[in-house]
């Protein structure tokens, strides 16, 4: 199935003329409470009769402008901006679901998703099983008649390992089961899920999107109006509100975004090859290497896009992932990913601490492993600075 492509990052002035002119940049509004004229008018508002706000927690100016534009490049309409990317996650499971009801999820998940999905569902009622997203049987298998949803990301965190997005969401639509897809690692420069088949479409824009490391945000749309309500519902009665000033951040990090994902990946893929030529490097992972245990369907999902992140594993274990860390000095040792500045992050002591070693093993997580976020920095700088990491693990 082949992607439309994402709409362009235009600016959207939201505010209303001055004089003869207009804006071209979103101004803040930071208001809390909106004044309306009379309880008809009020009335009216909450009716859809007109437009208007009345309190922020409940939709203000600056987060309909980057739901509008985030909308356009994921190909929905209606979607919902929220306080984090969690925050996203929350409103699909949570307000989309009841007691009695399953959902499935990928067996490697973001730590936090499958936190939710392991503990916090299972104390309000609602069932969940984890399966293997790279195969399609694995997913089916764990589906019951009561399932609702199943919960996948398209590239998994920390393995880079490729779902099988087409054949899971043909099951989905087959069973009447809701498929939400996380896109945050790919975005939709690299895919758009709904245009597989995906009923549902998260993001925390926290990462790519943004890009700067100075918003929490989350975003997520769906297909159908009736979902975005419900989720917004929830989102609203839950008070998982986005700041004014985020989303407005937000904004301005969407005109560069393009460029910054285009820049990023294209470093990515050459320090990917550069680093599988490397002595002490046991294995690199990159979605669009041969090498990679899933690069057939990288090719016919991502279309050739390998997006930014890479992941490797070193020899030495602890010792040697600790001196690859202080060595390579000016990369943040940081677990998060989609900043200007590239980031290091070891799922060992991060994202996957709370598993045993023999969960680690079991997921290919070894001492040695790391996740690299890939940024805007000069690709040959960037190299040199791994090396002196590699010298540094190698001498241990």
């Amino acid at each position: 199935m082949t992607d439309a492509p994402m709409k362009p990052s235009l600016q959207r002035p939201i505010a209303p003329r001055i004089g003869a002119s207009r804006p071209v940049v979103s101004p803040i509004m930071p208001s809390v409470v909106y004044a309306s004229e009379t309880p008809d008018t009020l009335d009216d508002q909450y009716e859809g009769r007109t437009q208007g706000y009345a309190y922020a927690r409940e939709g203000h100016p600056n987060a309909d402008a980057l739901a509008r534009r985030l909308d356009a490049m994921e190909g929905v309409s209606g979607g919902v901006v929220t306080g984090s990317g969690m925050a996203a996650v929350a409103a699909v499971l949570l307000g989309l679901t009841k007691a009695g009801d399953h959902v499935v999820g990928a067996d490697q998940l973001y730590g936090r998703s499958l936190r939710m999905m392991k503990e916090d569902l299972p104390r309000l009622g609602i069932e969940t099983s984890l399966a293997d997203p790279t195969d399609v049987a694995a997913i089916e298998r764990a589906l019951r008649p009561e399932t609702r949803l199943v919960l996948i990301e398209v590239v998994s965190n920390p393995t880079l390992r490729i779902a099988d997005l087409d054949g899971i969401a043909q099951l989905c639509r087959e069973r009447g089961v809701l498929l939400a897809v996380d896109n945050t690692f790919t975005t939709p420069a690299a895919i758009r899920p709904v245009d597989h088949g995906a009923d549902i479409v998260i993001q925390s824009v926290t990462k790519l999107l943004a890009g700067h490391s100075d918003v929490t945000l989350g975003w997520v749309g769906a297909r159908e109006a009736t979902l975005n309500d419900a989720m917004r519902v929830f989102a609203t009665t839950t008070g998982m509100s986005a700041s004014p000033f985020d989303c407005w951040l937000a904004e301005r990090g969407l005109a560069t975004f393009e460029l910054r994902f285009a820049r990023a990946q294209d470093t990515a893929a050459r320090l990917a090859a550069h680093l599988a030529g490397q002595a002490g490097v046991k294995r690199v992972l990159y979605p669009t290497r041969g090498d990679h245990p899933d690069s057939a369907r990288a090719q016919a999902v991502l279309r050739g896009r390998g997006c930014n992140m890479v992941s490797f594993e070193i020899e030495g274990g602890r010792a040697a992932a600790n001196a690859f860390a202080a060595a390579a000095e000016g990369i943040a040792f940081a677990p998060t990913l989609g900043d200007v500045g590239t980031t290091l992050s070891h799922p060992p002591s991060s994202s996957h601490r709370a598993l045993t070693p023999e969960g680690r093993a079991s997921l290919g997580i070894s001492e040695g492993f790391f996740r690299v976020s890939v940024g805007l920095e000069d690709p040959e700088a960037l190299i040199t600075t791994f090396d002196a990491g590699l010298a540094a693990a190698r001498a241990v």
